[in-house]
């Protein structure tokens, strides 16, 4: 274990770039963490780091060399938490981001919540792209792919966006029989709060749909306002599946275009490189078999 723990030393005085804080951090003199890396060094046969009297920098061998002991220290980390599993409790806090919608998640929070309450949440629910890593969340919650090599992702599964509107508004204004015809219809539309942008109504298979300029009859920044709205036959609206299933199913809310419109997939996303906390992995195991129960393997099919 005597090389384990200088890999150790090794990557505090990479990334604190002195002897003096490295040892601060481990708990020992700079003397002692000085002498852990001249043996490292001489064990190796390569100069790990470049010293003077103000600054302590990696050589390029040490900063190939700081990659391959992050992942063997990770590497240890994760057999040591995979061993100890059975018997730690999932603790601590887990702060999160999640987009500005109710449904689905907030009752599945609750249900984690309940099943695991020595987990501390601390949730952030915005429509912005979050850094994950600078902003120091443990996860993001976000549909749609991620370019952000940094994260790993999971699938949590997916949702259908529909246009949607009341029998009495269609029964006063036709329906749409193709894309095209929405810019004769008093058209709900979303307004992200962070950016100001209003939400794209993404369709397809149409092709004078990139030509489309949909009517602003109400603009509204919140989920639940326009489901109010579309219910009421104030317009049509541009919703998620997930959002209005009771609403479609009591009849109250009819969708048209169901050829045009396009299916998305919520992720959760964590850093890359580091073996996952307890805490997490229970979270994210939680979420992909509570979110979209349906959609897991060997589950019951919905009612049409």
């Amino acid at each position: 274990m005597d090389s384990v723990s200088s890999f150790n030393v090794f990557v505090q005085v990479a990334e604190a770039r002195s002897f003096v804080a490295a040892g601060r951090v481990l708990g020992v003199s700079a003397s002692a963490v000085g002498k852990s890396i001249v043996r490292l060094e001489e064990r190796l046969g390569v100069r790990l780091f470049n010293r003077n009297t103000r600054s302590v920098t990696l050589t390029a061998e040490g900063a190939l060399f700081l990659e391959r002991s992050r992942r063997i220290l990770a590497e240890i980390e994760a057999a040591e938490q995979e061993l100890s599993q059975t018997v730690v409790t999932p603790q601590g806090r887990l702060r999160v981001s999640l987009p500005l919608v109710s449904e689905p998640f907030l009752p599945v929070l609750a249900q984690f919540k309940k099943a695991y309450p020595s987990v501390d949440l601390d949730l952030d629910f915005s429509d912005r792209k979050v850094d994950v890593i600078e902003e120091g969340f443990d996860a993001v919650l976000r549909s749609g792919d991620s370019d952000d090599s940094r994260l790993t992702a999971r699938r949590l599964g997916a949702y259908r966006m529909l246009i949607v509107g009341a029998p009495d508004y269609f029964a006063q204004h036709g329906k749409p029989a193709r894309p095209r015809d929405l810019v004769n219809h008093a058209c709900i539309q979303f307004r992200f709060p962070n950016t100001g942008k209003l939400q794209a109504w993404g369709l397809h298979r149409d092709d004078d749909v990139a030509d489309i300029q949909l009517p602003t009859s109400m603009v509204c920044n919140n989920l639940e306002a326009r489901i109010c709205f579309a219910v009421q036959g104030v317009g049509i609206a541009y919703l998620p599946d997930f959002a209005i299933r009771e609403w479609l199913a009591a009849g109250k809310l009819v969708a048209v275009l169901d050829d045009y419109t396009e299916s998305s997939v919520y992720r959760i996303m964590w850093p890359s490189g580091k073996h996952p906390a307890l805490k997490l992995r229970v979270f994210i195991d939680f979420l992909v078999a509570n979110l979209f129960p349906h959609q897991q393997p060997g589950a019951p099919r919905p009612a049409a």
